[in-house]
């Protein structure tokens, strides 16, 4: 849909530009700007555009219109600056700090457990709200606005919220538990003390060090001093050599054994210089006094060393002076541990307790350098850690917040998982940033009608079916204020061109005469998405549009003026909307209005989708995500189900049509029997009807 959008707004979208300066983007410079009282805090930008039909490939109708581009309903996820965000070699960043491209980690929903995994920052943006702080019992402080929403146990919750009225939503209150790693804390200050610790645990931990004597011919003296130190990984080894420089001592980087079959290429450092072998000694002795940074310097170095990472950290050694050592520096950074029983060859193991969020708190506290050993992907989301919310607070002020979009539609902030905007950066396509913009900056077209025209009167056009509402609504509420489909109506008419409106908006009423008469001259068709008849399920699902009952008004008027409409059961949700009483009764109420068809279309979490939905789910239907995990191992629900869902829609339109008896107008298609492809055509625009549901 974005490829489309983008060649509709050709002459004016150059991606690149940014007017959080407020400014108009240098592409929408030309636009006439229009507020009014009736959209309070919006603003229109009126555009003139070149291009008004979009071609379409792999649907059941060659092109689209979309006049609008825009969303007053959007949702601010967004932090303070400085909030911490989980990179994906292990260490962390601020939110401000973030940019595109960044790899960080998110998390996905695998079987019954939700699971770390590395995503990406696709987009980066700055707006200014109201500022709310969290406190959790650990002593973590978030600072967001209130409609930033968190993961706990019971659910995906914004931070601030109502139990009725127009701010009822799933909202934090005192004693929900925060689901993640537990706070993060501070990094390692990487100076004197810290530098030599690490020296001490990788040179006494995996290095070859020593001064001897042996008789050489022609020698004065066979006097021989030596070092080397050899690692597969070279993150290791460059931080190894750059320590010892500081410290002046030069090395030499050679290579130790070449890559061979189940074997990686090992380089390593050496020296053979008696003043910077001693040197190198006099940087490992044991200190006197061993500080906290020394010690996480040393855990960092022996680590890398000597230890590993696949469900415990462990670091192991035979010499019992290293071990002592090494328990004595992970108490001192108040981590617990245990020393697992020796092993016949003579080793021992410390072994980090704790769970998950001890492994992550003591990678960051002593900062190990070999990225591959501190990889948490395919982890399991869980947490021992304190973080119960203790305080909601509003600080009364505004305050610059930030937002990023990522491929799994989370982060993770200050050691918990933070929802973030999935929307806003198709904003960027059209100059305008996907902050405040994107919410407040609804691009018109208001010259569609004029080039839709045009087109449609050049020699190539071959009258093929246009489709409206694949992409936005094109009777959304800005349509009230603008009327373009009216003129768009009244375009393809005379053009002899065939269309069909797919809406949720009720507004389509006031041009029904219009319809009516374009069917008279070509063929028009029209479908409201209807997926449910219970209040509260509609409430939940779909907050923002017209009642459902209305659309079925809309549905009976349309086909009473002579306009073929049916209707979409979709998406048919598992557990949500999917009761057979309740299905009987839309299908019963579908025919009642002379539905054309009614075709059931089962909720499809294609990729993109499936991250924005699992969230919403989680939130709003916490009972159901074990149900969904069993059922949604791939993008669709089973096939067993589909079939099951199908077959009962179709029984109930065979007796609706027994008690209401076929649409009036012997031209339309009979009830129960869709034109050719639409369930397909529905099926696929309703992965951008998904994400407005959401």
């Amino acid at each position: 849909m974005v490829g489309s959008m983008m060649r509709t707004f050709a002459d004016v979208a150059r991606p690149g530009r940014d007017s959080a300066n407020g400014q108009l983007p240098l592409a929408l410079q030309t636009a006439r700007t229009v507020t009014t009282p009736e959209f309070a805090g919006m603003t229109f930008l009126e555009v003139e555009t070149r291009s008004a039909l979009n071609k379409v490939s792999g649907m059941p109708f060659a092109w689209s219109i979309n006049p609008y581009r825009g969303c007053s309903h959007a949702c601010s996820y967004c932090m303070v600056g400085d909030t911490p965000v989980l990179m994906a070699d292990g260490r962390t960043r601020p939110l401000a700090e973030l940019r595109a491209g960044d790899e960080i980690y998110g998390t996905r929903q695998h079987g019954h457990d939700r699971r770390f995994v590395r995503t990406r920052v696709l987009d980066h943006w700055s707006v200014i709200r109201p500022a709310y702080r969290v406190r959790l019992e650990d002593g973590t402080q978030l600072v967001t606005s209130g409609d930033h929403r968190l993961l706990t146990n019971r659910g995906w919750k914004h931070v601030t919220g109502a139990e009725r009225g127009h701010d009822r939503r799933p909202h934090l209150t005192i004693d929900n538990h925060l689901l993640g790693l537990g706070a993060f804390p501070d990094a390692p200050k990487k100076e004197g003390d810290y530098r030599r610790g690490y020296l001490t645990g990788m040179i006494r931990g995996d290095c070859s060090l020593g001064s001897y004597s042996y008789r050489r011919k022609g020698r004065t003296h066979g006097d021989v001093h030596r070092f080397r130190l050899a690692l597969a990984d070279i993150e290791g080894l460059d931080r190894a050599q750059e320590y010892l420089a500081r410290e002046d001592v030069p090395t030499d980087r050679f290579l130790f054994a070449a890559a061979a079959w189940q074997r990686r290429e090992m380089n390593a450092i050496r020296t053979q210089q008696q003043a910077a072998v001693q040197r190198i000694r006099e940087i490992v002795a044991w200190p006197v006094d061993m500080s906290e940074q020394w010690c996480r310097g040393f855990l960092a170095g022996v680590f890398d060393a000597e230890g590993s990472w696949s469900g415990a950290v462990r670091i192991v050694n035979s010499d019992g002076e290293i071990l002592e050592i090494t328990d004595r520096c992970f108490r001192r950074l108040g981590l617990s541990t245990v020393v697992d029983a020796p092993h016949p060859n003579g080793c021992s193991a410390i072994r980090l307790t704790g769970g998950l969020g001890a492994v992550v708190r003591f990678f960051q506290l002593v900062d190990p350098a070999i990225t591959r050993k501190r990889s948490i992907e395919g982890m399991a989301v869980k947490t021992s850690a304190p973080t119960r919310v203790v305080e909601i607070s509003d600080l009364g002020l505004e305050l610059p917040l930030y937002d990023i979009t990522t491929g799994t539609g989370d982060f993770i902030a200050n050691g918990v998982v933070s929802h973030n905007c999935f929307a806003r950066p198709t904003h960027r396509y059209l100059e305008l940033s996907p902050g405040a913009d994107f919410e407040r900056k609804i691009v018109v077209k208001t010259n569609v009608v004029d080039v839709l025209r045009a087109e449609l009167a050049r020699p190539s056009w071959r009258g093929e079916k246009v489709a409206l509402g694949t992409n936005t609504d094109p009777y959304q509420r800005c349509e009230g204020r603008y009327a373009l489909m009216p003129g768009i109506i009244g375009a393809l008419a005379d053009a002899r061109t065939p269309l069909s409106i797919l809406t949720k908006g009720t507004l389509i009423n006031r041009d029904r005469a219009l319809l009516a008469g374009a069917a008279r001259q070509v063929e028009v068709t029209a479908a409201f998405t209807v997926g449910m008849l219970d209040e509260e399920t509609w409430r939940v699902s779909e907050p923002g549009t017209p009642h459902p009952r209305a659309r079925l008004d809309a549905v009976r008027a349309l086909n009473d003026a002579g306009v073929p409409t049916g209707v979409m059961l979709a998406p048919i949700m598992p557990g949500i909307n999917d009761d057979r009483e309740q299905l009987a009764a839309l299908v019963d109420r579908a025919a009642a209005a002379g539905a054309t068809h009614v075709t059931p279309i089962v909720l499809h979490l294609r990729p993109g989708v499936r991250e924005v939905f699992w969230p919403w789910l989680e939130h709003a239907y916490p009972h159901l995500v074990e149900r969904y995990a069993t059922l949604y191992r791939t993008s669709q629900a089973p096939r067993n189900y589909r079939d099951g869902v199908q077959r009962f829609v179709e029984q109930r339109r065979r007796e609706a049509r027994r008690r209401h008896g076929r649409p009036a107008h012997p031209e339309r298609p009979r009830f129960g029997s869709p034109p050719p492809g639409a369930a397909e055509q529905v099926s696929r625009a309703h992965a951008v009807e998904q994400l407005r549901l959401l």
